[in-house]
């Protein structure tokens, strides 16, 4: 909706293309929906699906900015389809797949399995010699404010928004990104992982990790909630210099 309230017809360039399929050549194609009051382009793009286009392909689980499936580039920036309010963008508007992930089709990006690789490669899970097996034993009490601490690191989507604005990540495909620095900064303020800096040196003391940022702040331009990604990194850069310094 326009500010004198008329209704505006949105037109919508999306990318097509489906790697799966040998017959498939990437193209744009244009289609146009009548604006509604509040909506969102996750909205647009179900009414594009069920009444226009039944093959278009684009993610979502949640339609509340939790799950980060619907991560895409509108208008050249990476950002949630369900959290873009239309009325905020001009009306044409230009969709495109994250770039860096695999391409799925389309709007679908395969994030899951580069998430899953860089959490593997990064041990991203609480190392600890005392950790209770048992998953009804209680855990230790923690301090409030690290608790918190904690948590404000743990909100991270891994949308892929960071990965897709990063200027690293797309000239090395090993980079682990502010989204893999992210889930490192949180173990060191987590008591309860007993790694050093040293041992984490090992797995980000390099170009593919914490020195590969190249401080554009792409990711922290782009995060949807908001995560303190360049603080971040630059808390790590200082850990990781003290435990070059030692190695």
């Amino acid at each position: 909706m326009s500010e004198t309230g008329a209704t505006r017809t949105l037109r919508i360039h999306i990318l097509r293309y489906n790697p799966q399929d040998t017959t498939s050549k990437a193209r744009m194609q244009t289609f146009e929906v009548a604006e509604a009051a509040g909506m969102t382009l996750f909205v647009a793009l179900t009414e594009i699906r069920e009444t226009q286009d039944p093959s278009l392909n684009f993610d979502f689980v949640c339609r509340a900015g939790i799950c980060g499936s619907c991560g895409m580039m509108i208008n050249g920036r990476p950002a949630l389809a369900c959290r873009t309010l239309t009325k905020d963008l001009p009306e044409d508007i230009t969709l495109l797949p994250l770039p860096v992930f695999e391409l799925i089709a389309d709007l679908s990006v395969n994030t899951g399995r580069w998430m899953r690789d860089m959490a593997e490669r990064l041990e991203t899970w609480v190392h600890g010699s005392d950790m209770d097996p048992d998953v009804d034993a209680l855990e230790a009490p923690m301090d409030p404010d690290r608790a918190e601490e904690i948590y404000e690191l743990e909100r991270c989507i891994e949308c892929g928004c960071c990965i897709a604005a990063c200027g690293t990540a797309h000239m090395r495909p090993d980079f682990v990104g502010a989204v893999g620095l992210n889930k490192i900064a949180r173990f060191r303020v987590d008591p309860r992982d007993e790694r050093d800096d040293r041992s984490l040196y090992e797995l980000i003391g390099d170009e593919d990790g914490v020195f590969g940022c190249m401080t554009l702040l792409g990711c922290a331009d782009t995060c949807p909630k908001d995560l303190p990604l360049a603080e971040q990194i630059a808390f790590l850069r200082r850990k990781m210099l003290s435990a070059a310094r030692s190695v």
